[in-house]
C-alpha cells in the first residue's frame, strides 16, 4: 500500500489515538510521523494477521508509552514543575499552577545543596551532565549519581506534600 494513501487513511485517527497518551499536539504528531516511517520502512514485516489500521494503532500505543516513560518526557513535566507553565486562563488554573510551583519549591529547597544545584542546572538551565561536571569540578560520574539521587529525593518529598500529584511513575 502507498504510504500517501495510509497517511490519508489513517493519520487523522492515529494522532488523535496518541494526542490521548501524550495529550500535547506536538509530541503527537511526531509519535505518528515516527509511526508512519517505520511503518514504511519496515511494511514488508506485516503479516496481514490483522488489519492494517489495527496494526498501526498498536505501534502508535507502544510509541506513546515509549515516550511516557522516557527521560524527555519526565524531564519536560519535572521543568515545567521548577519554572512553572503559563497560567489556564481562569483564576482556579492560576491558583492550581502557583499551588503547584510552590510545593515543587518548597520541595526543592528542602533538598542538600548538592543535590538542588544539579537538578536547577540540569531542568531549568538545561545544562548537560558534562557542562555540570565542568561548573561544580566534578566528574561526570558525580553529577549523573546526584542527579538520580536528587530525582528519588524530590519524587519522595512531593508525594509527601498533600495533595500533590506528580506524574512521575
Amino acid at each position: 500500500m502507498d504510504i500517501e494513501k495510509v497517511m490519508d487513511d489513517y493519520g487523522d485517527y492515529l494522532l488523535r489515538v496518541a494526542y490521548v497518551y501524550v495529550k500535547n499536539q506536538s509530541t503527537a504528531e511526531d509519535i505518528v510521523q515516527d509511526v508512519l516511517i517505520r511503518y514504511y520502512q519496515r511494511s514488508d514485516q506485516f503479516r496481514e494477521e490483522s488489519s492494517l489500521k489495527t496494526y498501526l494503532i498498536k505501534m502508535t500505543v507502544n510509541r506513546s508509552h515509549d515516550y511516557l516513560r522516557s527521560w524527555t518526557h519526565k524531564r519536560i513535566l519535572l521543568k515545567e514543575k521548577i519554572i512553572g507553565t503559563k497560567a489556564k486562563g481562569t483564576p482556579e488554573g492560576y491558583m492550581i499552577e502557583q499551588e503547584t510551583t510552590e510545593s515543587v519549591l518548597t520541595a526543592l529547597l528542602s533538598m542538600k545543596l548538592i543535590y538542588r544545584e544539579v537538578l536547577v542546572l540540569y531542568y531549568y538551565k538545561e545544562s548537560s551532565t558534562v557542562d555540570i561536571a565542568n561548573i561544580l569540578s566534578c566528574p561526570e560520574a558525580t553529577v549523573r549519581t546526584r542527579l538520580q539521587r536528587a530525582r528519588v529525593q524530590l519524587k519522595e518529598r512531593l508525594e509527601e506534600q498533600e495533595g500533590f500529584s506528580h506524574g512521575f511513575d
